[in-house]
């Protein structure tokens, strides 16, 4: 049964915090074989990763051909490569509009500073596959960094006895990947982390994958750079009200519960009438759903629903659960909204559906996930950029300004640094 909690209730909050602390717990893995595979792909390489995908993914192979790759997306339905392609077009369009600013700035003493956008050289994208494949994984992660001008972008993408999803495959050549490996799981982050002799490494891995392969990017975090944020087991919260239709709402919860069985569906409304509905609905909508198991599992473990009686206490509760979706199903968000600042996407209004956003609309569904919404934000075109500063001192810059450095650099104890100063102003 779906845990239903008041926040009239004394002991609310600590258990509110239990509940979270839970999931957080799951998903925080910490696996000794992780680390096993990784130090086994950088010491055996091809060889390694090949008996891992022979073992999970029933796989003998690592890079697919172009003609297999030609095939496979021959067998696609027009249907679906004309929904990929709008996607495409919607999500390319949004993110071409994140203008990053070069900034250059020359003060009254002719010093003149400079900050740089400069693109990533390499990124590996990791698609999750198997049991399922999702093509708008590789657009909502690859388009931005084409939109950078990252000049190598590779996909890692798993598949089953050597087979990859032809969406994925279609979406890749949409984005002009043409590294392709049918690779998986923690091996295939430490190939492009490391290297083999058929993978050269990246500069920087992004993309969502199970609690193995987020595991494995934190483990190699360092060697290479990762997302600035966590990207695991999806989550929605959904505030909704007595004008919400229950039906509607509870397809919204069971739309993110089918991802994951480690996803969490929370429910806040003031209304006890509107959370029944919801609670029923969903024991029913269940029932017709084909990822029944995975979907069950995630509601019955960290599934929500809360009565609360105030805006502010349901501010207050969001923000602190600081979701990846959030969706405001009430008829007058514009009186929380702007209260709100710990999630990843907010959805307004009825019409305003999270299952859109993991698709066409043109915002990024990869998101920050576990709360890190608090401190972090889901891949942009930011996300595919290093930033580089760049100063050219006059000679009375530094002779004006060098005084002071060297009063602050005595003081720290750092005599070298005076020292380096203080021979390029000392007069003759």
């Amino acid at each position: 049964m779906i845990k239903i909690l008041d926040s009239k209730k004394k002991n609310f909050d600590v258990t509110l915090d239990r509940l979270l602390s839970q999931r957080r717990s799951k998903i925080q893995l910490k696996s000794n074989s992780v680390t096993k595979i990784i130090k086994d792909v950088k010491k055996n390489g091809d060889a390694a990763i090949l008996k891992y995908e022979r073992k999970f993914n029933k796989n003998n192979i690592i890079i697919p051909s172009p003609k297999q790759i030609s095939k496979s997306i021959a067998s696609l339905e027009q249907k679906v490569k004309k929904a990929i392609d709008l996607a495409y077009t919607r999500i390319y369009k949004f993110h071409t509009l994140q203008k990053v600013k070069n900034i250059s700035y020359t003060d009254k003493l002719k010093n003149k500073l400079e900050y740089k956008y400069i693109p990533i050289e390499s990124v590996a994208i990791y698609v999750p596959g198997s049991t399922a494949s999702y093509p708008s994984s590789v657009l909502m992660n690859a388009i931005p960094a084409l939109i950078a001008g990252v000049k190598r972008i590779i996909m890692i993408n798993p598949g089953q006895k050597g087979k990859q999803n032809p969406a994925v495959l279609y979406a890749a050549k949409k984005c002009k990947i043409k590294e392709v490996y049918s690779i998986g799981g923690p091996s295939a982050i430490a190939s492009v982390a490391y290297g083999t002799k058929k993978i050269k490494k990246v500069d920087k891995i992004v993309g969502p994958g199970n609690l193995y392969v987020t595991a494995a990017k934190k483990e190699v975090f360092g060697d290479v750079g990762i997302e600035g944020m966590i990207a695991g087991p999806s989550e929605v919260t959904i505030v909704c009200d007595k004008f919400s239709n229950p039906e509607w709402v509870a397809s919204d919860l069971i739309g993110q519960a089918e991802h994951d069985k480690l996803a969490q569906c929370i429910l806040i409304s003031k209304d006890k009438n509107i959370i029944k509905k919801v609670n029923d609905e969903i024991i029913k909508q269940l029932k017709e759903l084909p990822r029944i198991n995975v979907a069950k599992k995630s509601i019955l473990t960290n599934g929500i629903l809360i009565h609360i009686k105030s805006d502010q206490k349901i501010i207050d509760v969001v923000n602190k659960i600081a979701p990846e979706h959030l969706e405001l199903n009430i008829k007058n968000y514009k009186k929380i909204v702007s209260k709100i600042k710990n999630s990843g996407s907010i959805c307004l209004g009825k019409y305003a559906v999270m299952a859109m956003t993991d698709y066409n609309v043109g915002s990024n569904h990869v998101l920050p996930t576990n709360s890190s919404a608090r401190y972090s934000s889901g891949i942009s075109v930011n996300e595919f950029y290093k930033r580089i500063s760049y100063i050219n001192l006059s000679k009375k810059g530094i002779e004006t300004l060098g005084p002071s450095v060297i009063t602050l650099a005595n003081y720290e104890g750092l005599a070298g640094h005076a020292k380096s100063v203080e021979k390029r102003i000392r007069r003759k």
